[in-house]
């Protein structure tokens, strides 16, 4: 297949072009720097110089890189400014915006296929469900850039869409080689900020990056047209349990981390959060709503119609991640 991906030479997008190239597909990859074409044409794919922030839905001139949608068969498009805070009008500005405008541009071209990388994050906030699926009400998430990307996969759902079958991918936190947050994880562990909420105990979800890359090779050509697939490793566990041989891999130890009380972490970040947004902070305080709802209550996703639908099954485990971003296999 002929496959164009944006964000390719990110942490998500780099390791998706590597699996397509050898899976033998043709693919071209959207990047916005000189470092950024580098990786891409390392990892065998066409780097195109090109930016996101181009696309407009208004009259403006198209940039000249969407001519590459001209023959493609799927556009799997991962690229998003990623932050847990900010206004909904910068992620609206650099995330919607230019996902719709890529969309209508994919079914203009006749793309088959348009692949949306979304977020588990949709459901985090209001809804407080222990386990929730697809059918599960969202609720209003907690954060601007899940309220965006969920906003973004109704806008798409409802768009013009011809003969361009779109299917979008849910996933929670990502993980693995090459990943940036650990290492931000790490530092803010050994500067003595790190606590747990009720000892660790609440359950979180993750996806290793190799999985996630499974399922959007099998969302290429698998599941239902707007179909939208919780993607995660299937195996949710407390986050002490999950985050403890994580950052031991960057040699910090968390088993004398202190601990506090959702009772007293909630309302907390709840005033934090509050007085931030009305003061207009450009950075997130040390407590949010979302790092509650995050590390504070359980959650995690029914993965069944991505196993049914889609064929999906993780076989990246929590074990071979780990030793896979071991200093030892440096």
């Amino acid at each position: 297949m002929k496959i164009f991906v944006t964000g390719g030479s990110g942490f998500v997008g780099n390791a998706l072009v590597h699996r397509l190239v050898a899976e033998g597909h043709d693919v071209t990859a959207l990047a916005r720097s000189g470092a950024g074409i580098q990786r891409v044409r390392a990892a065998g794919a066409q780097p195109i110089s090109g930016d996101l922030a181009s696309l407009r839905q208004d009259a403006s001139p198209a940039p000249s890189w969407l001519a590459e949608l001209q023959g493609a068969d799927a556009v799997v498009h991962v690229a998003a400014h990623m932050e847990f805070w900010g206004p909904d009008a910068l992620f609206e500005q650099a995330n919607q915006i230019p996902t719709i405008a890529l969309h209508a541009a994919s079914v203009a071209a006749g793309v088959r296929r348009f692949v949306l990388i979304s977020a588990a994050s949709v459901s985090t906030g209001s809804q407080r469900r222990p386990i929730v699926d697809e059918s599960t009400p969202e609720g209003r998430p907690n954060i601007a850039y899940s309220r965006v990307k969920l906003a973004t996969e109704r806008a798409l759902r409802d768009a013009h869409s011809g003969s361009t079958e779109l299917v979008i991918l849910r996933p929670p936190f990502i993980w693995g080689r090459g990943m940036t947050t650990i290492d931000e994880m790490a530092e803010v562990a050994r500067a003595g900020r790190f606590a747990w909420i009720d000892h660790g105990k609440h359950i979180v979800d993750f996806v290793h990056v190799g999985n996630l890359v499974g399922a959007v090779l099998l969302g290429l050509t698998r599941g239902r047209r707007g179909g939208a697939y919780y993607v995660t490793d299937g195996t949710p566990m407390p986050i002490r349990d999950f985050l403890t041989p994580l950052l031991a891999t960057r040699g910090v130890d968390l088993s004398n981390s202190r601990s506090v009380p959702l009772a007293i972490a909630a309302p907390t970040a709840a005033m934090m959060d509050r007085t931030a947004r009305l003061l207009r902070l450009k950075s997130a305080p040390p407590l949010t709503n979302w790092l509650v709802s995050f590390t504070g209550r359980d959650r995690s996703y029914d993965i069944t119609a991505a196993r049914t639908e889609l064929g999906y099954s993780p076989d990246v485990t929590l074990e071979k991640g780990l030793a896979e971003i071991s200093p030892s296999s440096s």
